[in-house]
C-alpha cells in the first residue's frame, strides 16, 4: 500500500535523516557501534542515538547482536542498499553542479582487471588530464574471479571496463563492446621456446603455465588444448599481477598469455616473446560495463566518449 502524505512526513520526511543512514552503514560495515563512533569521530552514545532514531522511523530493528559484534537485519540490508542509490544520486548531482560551474573538474571511478590498466588506460588517462587537469581519477581492480559486476552493483565506481563472455546477460548492467585485443602465447626471451619458429598447441599442455584469475581465459585456453585431443595439466601460478608474472616468466620456465596492446608496447623492455603457436586464442572484445537505470555525471558520459574514441583507433 502507497503511504500517505502525512505517514510520509511523519515516519520518512521530517524523521529519516541521511547521517543517521551512514551512520546505519557504517556501523554494520564495522561489525561494532564502538569501532563506527571512531571511524565516524562520534561517540558511541551518538551512533547508538542515531540507530535508535531509524529504527523509530522505519517501525522495526535494524541490528542483531552476536557473539561476532552486530549484524544488519534483513531489513537493515534493504535500507543500506536503497541508501547507496540515495547517496550516489546526491554524489552525482554535487558533480553535476560542479560541472556546470567548471567543465573541467569532476571525478572518475572506474574498475578493470591489471590488464586494462597496464594497456588501454595509461593512455586514455593522460590524455584526457591533459585536456581537463582538473578531473581526478580513481582506478580499482576488478574482481574478475566472478562475473557479478559487484563494484557497479555496490556504487563504488562509475564504470567497468573488462572483457565479458559471450552469452553473459545481466539485466541491471549495459555492455557496450569497445575493441578486441587477443591474447598472445607468451614466453620469456630465455625460455627454449623462444627459439622455436612454429609450435603446435599440443605441445605445450603440460608446460608450466602462469594464468590470470579469469574464468573466461582458462575456459578459452583449455578448450582449445581440449579440440587438440590434449588437456591443460599444469597451472602452476594463478595470480592477477602483472611484475609477479613478468619476473616468473624472465626465468625462462613459464609460458603464460598476455594482451597483444600490452606486449607490442612492453616485450622488449620486460623480456618477452611471443610464440608462433598454431592457434588464435580468440578472446571475447574490452567491453565498457555500467549500470542500468543510472545517468553518469557529465564529467564520466564524457570520458566514456573519449574511450570510445580511442578503441575506435585500436581495432
Amino acid at each position: 500500500m502507497t503511504p500517505s502524505q502525512p505517514d510520509w512526513d511523519d515516519r520518512i520526511g521530517r524523521r529519516l535523516k541521511l547521517r543517521d543512514l551512514h551512520v546505519l552503514a557504517e556501523v554494520v560495515r564495522c561489525g561494532s557501534m564502538a569501532k563506527a563512533a571512531t571511524h565516524l569521530s562520534m561517540s558511541q552514545p551518538a551512533v547508538s542515538e542515531a540507530i535508535s532514531s531509524l529504527e523509530r522511523a522505519v517501525g522495526t530493528r535494524l541490528l542483531d547482536r552476536h557473539a561476532q559484534g552486530i549484524g544488519a537485519t534483513p531489513y537493515a540490508d534493504v535500507l543500506i542498499r536503497r541508501t547507496r542509490a540515495v547517496f550516489d544520486e546526491l554524489r552525482q548531482g554535487v558533480q553535476e553542479i560542479e560541472f556546470l560551474s567548471n567543465p573541467t573538474v569532476g571525478e572518475i571511478r572506474i574498475a578493470c582487471p591489471e590488464f586494462v590498466a597496464a594497456g588501454l588506460l595509461p593512455r586514455a588517462i593522460a590524455e584526457f588530464v591533459e585536456k581537463y587537469p582538473g578531473v581526478t581519477f580513481h582506478v580499482m581492480h576488478q574482481d574478475t574471479t566472478t562475473l557479478k559486476n559487484q563494484e557497479l552493483q555496490d556504487r563504488a565506481v562509475d564504470m567497468i571496463i573488462s572483457r565479458v563472455p559471450s552469452g553473459f546477460a545481466d539485466d541491471d548492467v549495459n555492455v557496450e563492446s569497445l575493441f578486441h585485443d587477443p591474447h598472445w602465447i607468451i614466453v620469456g626471451v630465455k625460455s627454449p621456446w623462444a627459439r622455436r619458429r612454429k609450435i603446435p598447441l599440443e605441445q605445450l599442455c603440460d608446460e608450466p603455465w602462469i594464468l590470470p584469475p579469469s574464468p573466461v581465459i582458462y575456459s578459452l585456453l583449455s578448450s582449445s588444448f581440449e579440440s587438440r585431443g590434449v588437456r591443460l595439466s599444469k597451472v602452476c601460478v594463478t595470480s592477477a599481477s602483472l611484475l609477479l608474472r613478468t619476473e616468473l616468466l624472465a626465468t625462462g620456465r613459464f609460458i603464460s598469455v598476455m594482451h597483444a596492446s600490452i606486449l607490442v608496447r612492453n616485450a622488449k623492455t620486460w623480456g618477452l616473446k611471443r610464440l608462433n603457436v598454431d592457434f588464435d586464442l580468440r578472446s571475447p572484445p574490452i567491453s565498457l560495463i555500467t549500470l542500468k537505470k543510472r545517468t553518469p555525471s557529465p564529467v564520466v558520459q564524457r570520458f566514456m566518449g573519449h574511450l570510445r574514441d580511442i578503441a575506435a583507433t585500436m581495432q
